[in-house]
């Protein structure tokens, strides 16, 4: 017994002594990391930073991509600056800028490389490469700068810029160090993961001075850095330059789609700025400064501002009292017994002839039929049922949620419904009588341009819809993210879609719209609209889509302060229609006439003097960013506006 004991206890340390000698090993022979460790002064470990993936249009044209600059790299504890003048001199910084990044770079870590001076020409990168080896302790890093075709689409495309502390705190993997860029908004944030790429790793032999002297192992345990996936997008870029160029001098946003894909064809914020100033190593001084204008440029206005639909919403309420049955095509209404004023215009004896003149008194007489369900009880209880059921098959269109749209900060809007007027009234203390202004697109209805344009998308397709999106493949072209090829439907037959469209064609050719505003030998169907604004002049809507029997195009324009949607908005679509469609423009006076308008609102800009009466009658207001609408904006809280005349 003690025998057999012995051995076991004999067998048990030779097993320990073998599992050691093996580990031995493998880490003296076959294992490099520790042989890198302990040659950390001679073998440098060098991460190459891979490029970020370009952006192109439809039709392959560059709208984002990368051009190579350097990175200066500082290790405070090698840094040796006799001549400190001089060396400012050298790299055309001021001794304050010298003193305050040293500091930064001793603050994260005097053995480490940091970043010193970054985005370096390749100009300035030869000027200076030689005479740097005479200051110990810097180095070159390859960089890229991201560069633009043309200064549109700043908010759509977004910016990149230094990852943040709390960034670099959130991180689930840790992947950025201090000092990597990253999409800070727009397509550059929505995608960053496939833009971003996948770094590599180089090891380099170096000498007692730190001058590399080659591959360590001829390579062997590189990594190479793998470049960003491409994105190739919907965007036209020569429709969208010709878009940019008609809202200069204008407050809003156009957004077009193409009505098959979701794709989306143009999509503009105005005022804007040029994205390349956020492009250079002055980012925060740019950046400052964009944040300090009161016009708001960096506001996204197609996906974050939000407006009362006004009479677009017409179109809504229309198709949905078709599918409940509640009016047939020839139902008319007379004038009698509507609190809303209506403009001159023919009786409106049809459902086409009431989209066609936007008659307000009919569809007040349409949306208590919606809510009642053709029952004239008007009471507290009906009221709620009626406005739930009718909130259900609006959110359908896409009201009151988040869309899905692939950018970042998408505003969801409002649709009002029991719970929410409860919260307003008192529960049991609110009916028809208090909502109704929601039958014409005003009230408590908040929606952004992007769903007004989706509403034009899916009236173009007689009832469905894919969720705009402005990426249509991701690495490859006809690629987009899973998400964007869902088919959504409304629930609304595709009849009655063919019942309101002769409006739309009947609004653009000889209703709402002003008669310049045509295109030859393309038939539009439109809707204009105008959404009341307490704090200035109305705002100008129009949504439509061409040709109406066969649409390629869905759009929607907001002017703001432009008042009537057939003159401000409306000319505005139809130039960028006619542009896409016949890839030129045609109508010369409307062009004329569009570039001429100018509804910027005068604001006071920091750092010029407040204007005077006589100022303000002879200048024009300057061409920059508008006062954007919020969410945090007085003019989007409940019962500060009522009814509009609906134009």
């Amino acid at each position: 017994m003690l025998e057999n004991r012995r051995f076991i206890i004999i067998g048990f340390f030779i097993f320990v002594g073998v599992a050691y000698l093996f580990r031995l090993f493998y880490l003296q022979v076959l294992d490099e990391s520790y042989t890198i460790e302990s040659s950390s002064n001679s073998i440098k470990r060098v991460i190459e930073i891979p490029f970020r993936g370009q952006i192109y249009d439809r039709y392959g044209n560059l709208i984002v991509y990368n051009t190579p600059v350097y990175d200066l790299l500082v290790t405070p504890y090698k840094a040796k600056v006799q001549d400190t003048l001089t060396f400012c001199r050298l790299l055309g910084i001021e001794r304050r800028d010298f003193d305050s990044l040293m500091t930064a770079a001793r603050t994260y870590s005097r053995v480490k490389p940091s970043l010193f001076l970054r985005q370096l020409s390749k100009e300035d990168f030869a000027r200076i490469q030689d005479i740097m080896v005479d200051y110990p302790g810097f180095e070159f890093a390859k960089s890229s700068l991201r560069t633009y075709s043309a200064p549109v689409l700043a908010n759509t495309m977004g910016y990149v810029s230094e990852i943040t502390k709390g960034q670099m705190e959130k991180q689930e993997v840790e992947y950025y160090r201090q000092g990597d860029y990253i999409g800070q908004s727009g397509i550059e944030k929505y995608y960053e993961e496939q833009l971003r790429g996948k770094r590599g790793i180089r090891f380099v032999m170096q000498n007692v001075s730190g001058v590399a002297k080659g591959s360590w192992k001829d390579g062997e345990l590189d990594t190479m850095a793998i470049a960003g996936q491409n994105l190739y997008t919907g965007i036209d870029l020569m429709v969208q330059q010709y878009a940019d160029s008609l809202m200069v001098n204008k407050v809003g946003s156009v957004v077009a789609i193409e009505p098959k894909t979701g794709q989306i064809l143009a999509i503009v914020s105005s005022p804007s700025y040029d994205p390349n100033i956020l492009a250079s190593r002055h980012f925060s001084k740019n950046y400052s400064m964009l944040a300090k204008n009161p016009y708001k440029p960096l506001f996204n206005r197609p996906v974050m501002a939000s407006y009362r639909p006004g009479s677009t919403f017409k179109l809504i309420q229309a198709l949905i009292a078709l599918q409940d049955g509640v009016i047939t095509p020839g139902t008319g209404f007379g004038h009698a017994g509507s609190p809303m004023k209506c403009h001159n215009h023919p009786a409106t004896s049809t459902i086409v002839s009431a989209v066609q003149y936007s008659c307000n008194p009919y569809f007040y007489q349409v949306f208590k039929r919606i809510i009642y369900n053709n029952d004239t009880k008007d009471t507290y209880k009906a009221s709620a049922e009626g406005l739930n059921r009718w909130n259900e098959q609006v959110s359908k269109f896409g009201i009151g949620q988040r869309l899905g749209v692939d950018l970042p900060s998408e505003y969801k809007g409002n649709l009002p419904d029991e719970t929410y007027y409860d919260k307003i009234y008192g529960a049991d203390r609110w009916k028809f009588s208090n909502v109704y202004s929601l039958s014409i697109g005003e009230g408590e209805l908040l929606i952004t341009p992007l769903k007004m344009a989706n509403v034009a998308a899916i009236i173009a397709n007689r009832g469905y819809y894919y969720t705009p999106h402005v990426v249509s493949g991701v690495g490859e072209k006809n690629k987009p993210l899973p998400e964007y090829t869902v088919k959504h439907e409304t629930g609304i037959e595709a009849r009655h879609f063919e019942t309101i469209i002769p409006g739309m064609v009947g609004a653009v050719e000889a209703g709402t719209v002003m008669g310049l505003a045509r295109i030859k030998d393309v038939q539009i169907a439109g809707k204009t609209g105008t959404s009341q604004n307490k704090i200035g002049k109305d705002h100008s809507i129009f949504i439509g889509f061409a040709p109406a029997d066969n649409p390629k195009i869905a759009i929607a324009a907001f002017v703001e302060n432009g008042v009537w949607g057939g003159t401000a908005a409306a000319p505005v679509a139809t130039l960028i229609i006619e542009r896409y469609l016949k890839r030129k423009t045609e109508n010369k006076p409307l062009e004329s006439y569009v570039l001429s308008r100018n509804y910027m609102p005068n604001v006071i800009v920091p750092g010029t003097k407040s204007p005077t009466k006589k100022d303000t009658a002879k200048k024009k207001p300057p061409v920059t960013a508008p006062i954007a609408t919020t969410k945090k904006d007085g003019a989007n809280k409940p019962g500060l506006t009522v009814a509009s005349s609906g134009n």
